[in-house]
């Protein structure tokens, strides 16, 4: 099961790629995260592991797979059956800059996760990326 979404933001694409990638710092502008762990230091780079904790699911550990920096990144969350990839990719348009969250849901029981949790997924992730969008153009204002 896939599940995207994505808004426009009228703020610079290395201004919303700054909040976006700096994971650390999501739980002080989203509702959809308790808390963040990093378990290694520095920016987030593929290798990097970091645990989440958000309202309503267990707790997840997350590694990063891929990393174009400025661009786009993508980690996956692995439990028995279920393997879990996010990506957060950030683009500049003509009409400002768009960030997209994407959660794809696979493995043996990939399909029952993302049927039972779909509702939530979509809601978090629309949520998420609304979130991004008013913290990066009041940053960006106030920069």
């Amino acid at each position: 099961m896939r599940f995207d979404h994505s808004t426009t933001i009228q703020a610079a694409p290395e201004r919303v790629w700054e909040v976006f990638s700096d994971v650390e710092r999501w739980p002080d502008w989203t509702p959809t995260v308790d808390s963040v762990e990093r378990l290694d230091a520095g920016r987030i780079h593929v290798g990097a592991r970091t645990r989440i904790r958000q309202p309503k699911l267990p707790v997840a550990v997350w590694e990063v797979t891929e990393l174009k920096e400025g661009e786009y990144f993508e980690w996956v969350s692995k439990a028995p059956g279920i393997k879990t990839t996010g990506g957060h990719r950030v683009i500049s348009t003509p009409d400002g800059t768009v960030a997209t969250a994407t959660i794809v849901q696979e493995g043996p029981l990939g399909w029952l996760f993302g049927r039972l949790y779909a509702n939530l997924t979509k809601n978090y992730i629309a949520t998420e990326t609304q979130k991004l969008k008013e913290i990066s153009e009041s940053r960006q204002s106030a920069g």
